[in-house]
C-alpha cells in the first residue's frame, strides 16, 4: 500500500469510533447508556434511535469514470463518499466518515474478508491513549464502535465497517477506517466480493 509515513498500523484506532466509556459489566438499560453518550457525543446511540440494524442510508446511483472496472470499490476521502462500480459509467456513492488530519493515508488494497457482527477489540496503544475504552466489545451490542458489518483490508487495520455513531458520517472524525451508516455497508457488503479491488485517495468525483 503506498501512503503517507504513519506511526505504525499497529497504533492505528480500529473502528475508528471516538468512543470513549467504559461498557458495563452489568446489561444497562438502554437509555441510561444513550444519555451518556448523548452527553460525549451531542448525539444519541442508535440503540434508543433505531438505527443500529437498519435506519439511515445516503445512498444514491451516480455517473463515474468509464476507466473503473465493475465490482471496484472507490473510497473518496475528498467527496466523504464510497462509490462501488456497478457498470461502466455507474456507481453506487454512499457518505463514510473521513480520517481527521493527522490519519490521512490512501492506497490500493483487496477485500480480504468479510464479517457479520464483527467484534472489536482496541489496541493496546489505544488502551493507553484512552484508559477508559473497554477491553473488548462482543460483536452485535449497540456500542460497538463497528456496527454489524465489516469488510477488512488486506492485512492492515482499516476496514469498512458500520457505526455506533451516526452522526459523525460525514464528518473528519475517523483514525482511518471507512467508517458508514450501518444500512448503507449492509447494502454494500451483499454486493462486494472478496478479492475486490479497493482503491482509497484524495481525489474529487462528486459531479463527474
Amino acid at each position: 500500500m503506498h501512503k503517507r509515513s504513519l506511526p505504525g498500523v499497529a497504533a492505528l484506532f480500529v473502528g475508528a469510533t471516538m468512543m470513549a466509556a467504559v461498557l458495563p459489566s452489568q446489561p444497562a438499560s438502554a437509555q441510561s447508556v444513550s444519555d451518556f453518550f448523548e452527553s460525549v457525543f451531542g448525539g444519541q446511540s442508535d440503540a434508543t434511535r433505531g438505527y443500529y440494524g437498519g435506519g439511515r442510508s445516503g445512498k444514491r446511483t451516480v455517473s463515474f469514470p468509464k476507466r473503473v472496472a465493475p465490482g471496484q470499490i472507490v473510497v473518496s476521502f475528498a467527496d466523504r463518499r464510497l462509490y462501488y462500480i456497478q457498470r461502466r459509467g455507474r456507481a453506487i456513492s454512499y457518505p463514510i466518515a473521513a480520517p481527521r488530519p493527522q490519519d490521512r493515508w490512501q492506497g490500493t488494497m483487496r477485500i480480504s474478508r468479510k464479517k457479520v457482527n464483527p467484534p472489536w477489540t482496541p489496541t493496546a496503544s489505544m488502551r493507553r491513549e484512552n484508559p477508559s475504552l473497554p477491553a473488548y466489545v462482543p460483536g452485535g451490542h449497540p456500542r460497538n464502535p463497528l456496527g454489524y458489518r465489516a469488510l477488512y483490508l488486506g492485512s492492515s487495520l482499516y476496514r469498512i465497517h458500520g457505526t455506533d455513531a451516526p452522526w459523525t458520517i460525514g464528518r473528519s472524525i475517523s483514525k482511518g477506517c471507512i467508517r458508514m451508516y450501518n444500512a448503507d455497508v449492509a447494502d454494500l457488503y451483499r454486493r462486494v466480493r472478496v478479492g475486490a479491488k479497493v482503491i482509497v485517495n484524495w481525489k474529487r468525483y462528486a459531479g463527474y
